[in-house]
């Protein structure tokens, strides 16, 4: 069958065809593309004393009930593979979060206790040029293995290291957890959904 420009049905079909494909992969990416994964999750904070980088010595737990959103990650000072990403998520959202917004206490908890001395991690954070509010932790290697358990992080040694952040919101006591490599704009994102903004 022809149609009235001398082209045939079955070229027109293909050509709607083309058109129809064409409009499929050119649609943006959705959600379900994102390359991290985020549940919900309910924790129990040990109740352990740690060694900030200024050796000082803090309960973990007094530093997480507190009112406001806080945020854990596990690295370590030597780290140059995952580490690196999870604190520049860490710094961008102490530079880009609007001073009106929920500030989050963040606090990474080392995973080479044997290592990372209290002078270690305060030049971890001046090379990330940490602002106050963002605390580098260490401890025993039990207590640490303890936390990393409490929050279903357990791994055998640093160089097993997965990326993961927890964010508790203060409003129910649940944690965030996000699991998986993310931009800094993406865990912005994920902090400002996490208290609902």
């Amino acid at each position: 069958m022809n149609c009235p420009n001398g082209k045939s049905l079955r070229e027109l079909v293909r050509l709607l065809l083309v058109l129809v494909l064409l409009a499929v992969f050119a649609a943006p990416a959705h959600a379900d593309t994102k390359k991290y994964k985020r549940t919900v999750e309910r924790y129990t904070v040990p109740d352990v004393t740690m060694i900030n980088q200024d050796g000082k010595k803090v309960r973990l737990r007094q530093l997480v009930d507190v009112n406001q959103p806080v945020i854990i990650d596990f690295i370590y000072g030597t780290c140059t593979t995952i580490c690196p990403v999870l604190s520049a998520g860490f710094v961008n959202l102490q530079n880009k979060l609007d001073a009106r917004l929920p500030q989050p206490r963040l606090i990474s908890i080392t995973i080479d206790p044997e290592n990372d001395t209290p002078k270690v991690m305060k030049e971890y954070l001046k090379r990330f040029r940490a602002k106050p509010g963002w605390d580098f932790l260490t401890g025993s290697r039990a207590d640490i293995t303890k936390i990393m358990v409490a929050f279903n992080a357990y791994i055998p040694d640093k160089m097993s290291h997965y990326p993961i952040n927890l964010i508790r919101t203060g409003k129910d006591g649940s944690w965030v957890r996000l699991f998986g490599i993310m931009s800094s704009r993406e865990f912005l994102d994920e902090y400002l959904w996490a208290v609902g903004r």
